[in-house]
Formats: C-alpha cells, structure tokens, sequence
C-alpha cells in the first residue's frame, strides 16, 4: 500500500515538473515579425515595383532607358499588382466562407 502512494507521488510530482518546464508559460507578445508587418512590407514593395515601370516608362517615352528594362519593369509590376488582387480575393473568399459558418 505504502508503494502505491509513493509511485503515485512520484507520477504527480513528474506530472508538475512537466506543467512548469519552459515552453508552457505565457508569452508576452509574438516572437517574429506579425502578419500585419509583412503585408505592410509586401505593399511597399509593388508600390516601389509600380514606382519603379513608371519610371522607367517614363525614360523610354524619352528615349534615355534601353527596351528590355522598360519590358522588364512593367512585368514585374505587373506580377505584383496580379499578386496582390489574388491575395486581396482570397481575403475576401475566407471572409465569406467565415460568414457562412453557422454559429
């Protein structure tokens, strides 16, 4: 019998040593960057792509920029600003299908 409440002190004591270890308490805050920061950064960078087709644009209308910058400036605006509306659309997708659910 002695036994017994001794493993079964030893069971709870093992138990409480594994509740406390580091991991398990509270955090105060995120570790990395949050989903808001990498959407800022990710729109400032089309925004300096779209900056960038138009500058380019820009030097080709007076002649001073060579052809295939000009072409490559604006597809990869072009990829950012497609980039963008897909994720703007699966936003609103998830947001819908959340409304959907019932409650």
């Amino acid at each position: 019998m002695l036994n017994n409440i001794a493993n079964a002190i030893t069971a709870y004591r093992q138990a409480h040593d594994n509740a406390v270890d580091p991991g398990m308490e509270a955090r105060s805050g995120p570790v990395g960057k949050s989903f808001a920061d990498f959407v800022t950064n990710f729109v400032d960078s089309a925004k300096s792509a779209g900056v960038a087709a138009e500058s380019a644009t820009v030097q080709a209308v007076n002649g001073s920029a060579d052809l295939n910058e000009v072409v490559t400036a604006v597809a990869n605006a072009e990829i950012m600003l497609q980039t963008v509306v897909t994720v703007r659309d699966r936003v609103i997708q998830a947001y819908q299908e959340i409304l959907k659910m019932p409650i």
